[in-house]
């Protein structure tokens, strides 16, 4: 009899984890998450085993006594007020969840990234360049690409490297870019913003989700770092325009956040590689994505402050 595949979504209760959780769940994995919070209601799955636990702390990885096949990792938070926590978070935690697992026989190791790895790489981005990111929590996601692709040279631990640019969809926490503009517009608030002339990369999470699955599956993917992004930035001012005329509401205040003078103006990613390694490319085009997450807002709009 086949064995079911088992799977630990380290983050499972945060946004991405929960699709990844539901799609692992539909592939009849068990699935289990290992986070610092239990799941919001709108993020719970009944068939998803939910432990509590801090990366950054060694101790409280030893609840995790069963054997896994994969494990993603998705952990870590940001909190631009205490830089300490979310270094630790994003590194610490990283470093003391590889090396727990480092002889533990896992098949795949995914560690999600972040575009901000690349620091002042000009646009489009590629894999093959080093980056010198200077914030607190991209010098986090850095410090921990680089040691665990030490451990994939030294001691083949198969990870391989996803590096997101701007994940979005339904039921995404309510202070990102494009859930506070859609709950600024459905209150019909005036909204302070940037001028909108940035370009930004959104790719919808259910794509993400399905990298994330391709990864898994694939051995080639072992000790490469892949970008995982549209390649076709949208213009920021385009979607806070789209999203007043959509919404009917809201009033932007474009200009009045000013930029930072070292703030570039496109990020994007070069897709070849992913392209290449796992024939995947993102399927959801971002019209119709941002209408769905949209409409998901406005069917739950009495309710987003307690769901979210």
């Amino acid at each position: 009899m086949k064995k079911n595949k088992r799977i630990l979504i380290v983050g499972g209760t945060g946004f991405i984890g929960f699709y990844l959780a539901k799609k692992c769940l539909s592939k009849k994995w068990t699935v289990v998450s290992f986070s610092k919070n239990i799941p919001r209601k709108v993020r719970y799955l009944k068939n998803v085993k939910y432990i509590k636990g801090d990366l950054s702390i060694k101790k409280d990885l030893e609840v995790l006594t069963q054997s896994f096949d994969y494990v993603v990792n998705l952990g870590g938070y940001v909190d631009h007020k205490n830089k300490e926590k979310t270094f630790s978070s994003h590194y610490v935690g990283c470093k003391n969840l590889s090396n727990f697992l480092i002889n533990k026989n896992i098949k795949s190791f995914i560690q999600l990234g972040s575009s901000g790895e690349y620091g002042k790489i000009k646009s489009p981005q590629k894999e093959k360049s080093i980056g010198n990111p200077k914030s607190f929590y991209t010098r986090a996601k850095f410090l921990a690409t680089n040691h665990l692709m030490g451990l994939y040279k030294k001691k083949e631990f198969p990870v391989t490297i996803l590096r997101l640019y701007q994940a979005y969809g339904p039921k995404q926490d309510i202070n990102r870019f494009i859930p506070i503009i859609i709950d600024a517009c459905i209150k019909k608030k005036i909204f302070d913003c940037s001028d909108g002339k940035q370009f930004r990369d959104f790719v919808h999470v259910e794509d993400v989700v399905a990298a994330i699955i391709k990864s898994i599956e694939n051995s080639e993917v072992k000790g490469e770092i892949l970008n995982i992004g549209t390649g076709k930035p949208k213009k920021i001012k385009d979607i806070i325009t789209f999203l007043v005329k959509r919404l009917k509401g809201g009033t932007p205040n474009f200009g009045k956040i000013k930029l930072r003078s070292d703030e570039m103006t496109k990020i994007y990613p070069d897709i070849t590689k992913v392209k290449k390694f796992l024939k995947w490319s993102p399927k959801i085009k971002f019209t119709k994505g941002l209408e769905d997450t949209v409409r998901y807002y406005e069917k739950n709009k009495n309710k987003l402050s307690k769901i979210h």
